[in-house]
Parts: structure tokens; sequence; C-alpha cells
């Protein structure tokens, strides 16, 4: 089994490894993995319990590194003794995401209980529905979430993902390139990554498929490994649909996936995808369904109200 943790430039493996490589053997022996590197990036090798305990281990040397605090094979020996204490008993919290980092001064994490719940589930199961109006954090928090997964190296890559659906449009008559077709349903999506990370390590990414942004019709066919997913706007998905994203989901990765009920675009009374699936994977184990409501929304406080002021007239009228 291996990871891969992204570099910011080669200085930090000259770093991280020393002179001649000095570092890398005390590294290697107290963690239990093989480490090598490609370009800027670092590829971790080894078992998997090992490979998932190292990698917090070395982001956090990493950590130290970007701050411009000395390191050498001392520090190493310094830090080995907690870590194989660590080994020995490991913590009940010990292979869970975290979540709450800091990114151009703004602090990312929950706000709400419900969201509080929501992040407990995506660390907790590996797909995991989220149902709610706008401006509940469905779509914000995930992507949090595979940020961090990304940036501890618990994933490979991230895959984001939307029906390319609105308002009964065909993107075939749409003018442009398909690329040009695609970007207004994809750009919620780009809009929330630009928030979480820097636009030039989110292009390199891009560039050699470490973040992919994709409508949902080019996941048919494919099985999505050593991934976090999020599929957005899964109300305007149709049965079909979501059944064949449902089934992509391979080893070593984790599936989010959000939506509005009440703000279906599907043509035609086509049936909602997503309602079916809330509805027959109920007594499905491994699968948690997280519901927002009004009072999740963390945007202005009208947004709120407004809400609210709609579920009421909707209660009143079923």
């Amino acid at each position: 089994m291996e990871k891969l943790i992204k570099l910011n430039n080669i200085a930090e493996a000259q770093a991280l490894f020393g002179l001649r490589d000095e570092n890398l053997f005390f590294l290697e022996e107290a963690l239990g993995v093989t480490i090598t590197l490609r370009a800027e990036t670092l590829k971790i090798s080894g078992e998997g319990k090992l490979l998932k305990k190292a990698l917090p281990f070395i982001e956090h040397i990493l950590g130290d590194i970007r701050q411009g605090k000395a390191f050498d094979k001392e520090k190493i020996k310094e830090l080995i003794p907690s870590f194989k204490e660590q080994r020995k008993n490991p913590g009940p919290e010990e292979e869970k995401l975290d979540i709450g980092f800091s990114f151009k001064g703004k602090t990312i994490g929950p706000k709400t209980r419900g969201q509080q719940e929501y992040i407990q589930a995506i660390k907790e199961y590996d797909i995991v529905f989220a149902v709610g109006p706008a401006g509940t954090g469905k779509t914000y928090l995930a992507m949090a979430m595979a940020v961090e997964a990304l940036r501890k190296g618990y994933v490979r890559r991230i895959i984001l993902t939307r029906p390319a659906l609105e308002a009964g449009e065909s993107l075939g008559y749409l003018p442009g390139t398909l690329y040009e077709k695609i970007l207004p349903y994809l750009r919620p999506l780009y809009d929330a990554l630009y928030d979480m990370m820097e636009a030039k390590q989110i292009e390199q990414y891009i560039e050699v498929g470490t973040i992919e942004v994709a409508p949902l019709a080019f996941m048919r066919g494919r099985t999505l490994n050593d991934a976090f997913v999020i599929l957005d706007e899964a109300q305007n998905c149709t049965v079909e649909q979501l059944k064949m994203f449902l089934t992509r989901l391979g080893f070593d990765s984790k599936t989010v996936i959000t939506g509005d009920i009440t703000q279906s675009d599907l043509p035609g009374g086509k049936p909602s995808g997503l309602l079916l699936a809330l509805d027959i994977l109920k007594p499905v184990t491994g699968i948690k369904f997280a519901r927002f409501s009004g009072k999740d929304v963390v945007r202005h406080e009208l947004v709120q109200r407004i809400i609210e002021a709609y579920e009421k007239s909707s209660a009143k009228t079923a």
C-alpha cells in the first residue's frame, strides 16, 4: 500500500531527507515505511496500519520545515519515542480525519450541531448523504474534509462532480466548447476549492490529475480508488445516474453526496434519483444520512428566515 504527499518545492524534500539522505534512514526505520521522492511528491509505502500512523508524523515534520524550524536526525531521535509509544497505544481518534484548519486567516470548521454531526459522519462512514437547504455547508464542509484528507495523505486524489443539467437545458444546445459548456455547472465546486487552497497549487493538482472536476457523465465505467469523491446537486440526478455513481466507489475511498430535495431541475417530471436513494438505501449498513434544516444555515440571517418560511408553508400544504 502506498500514499502520496505533495510538496510545495524540492527544498522541502532536501530538508526532510537531510544531507546525503542521512535523515531518511532514521525516518524509515522508526516509521516502518519506505519513503521515496518523485519530482515534488513523496511516496510512502508500507503496511496499511503503519502507513496511516506514519502520514501524520511526516506531515508534522513538514509543517515544522515550512515554518523554518531546524530539522535534523537529532530532532527525529527526539520525536521517535513519542511516535513509538503511539504505535503501542493508539488512541480512539487515531485514524479519523480532522477539520478546523485555517487558510488565509479564515478558520474552516463546523458552526452548528448539524454540521458537527455531518463532519463526524464523514469521518466514520465511507458513503454519506447530506440533504438540506442551501447555505447549510453541505458541499463546503465536504470540500474541506477532502482537502484535509489529501493534505494528510489519506487519499491520493479528490474528485468533484455534478450533473450538468439545470432548468431543463441540454448541453448540446449551449454555445462553445465542451469545457465552456460545463464550466458554469462546475463553478460552485471551483469556488469552494479556491476558498481553501492556493490557486497555483490547485492548477498543479488539476494538471496532474490529483484534483478532478468533471460532469457526472464522465464517471461512467470508472472505479474510483483511493479518492475522496463529492457529488454535488444530487437532486438533479436521475435514478440511473445516481445508481451508476454509487457503484463507482473503490477501495480506500470516501464518497459524499449532497443535495436539496426541494430544488430539483429534472425535466418532464422525472423522478429524482436522490429521493429514491434516500428511501431504498435506508437499511444498507455503512451508509450515513445527514439531514440539515434552516437552523444549520450559516449565510446571511435573512436566508435562514426565508428557508424557515418556506418550510412552514410546505408543512401547511402537506
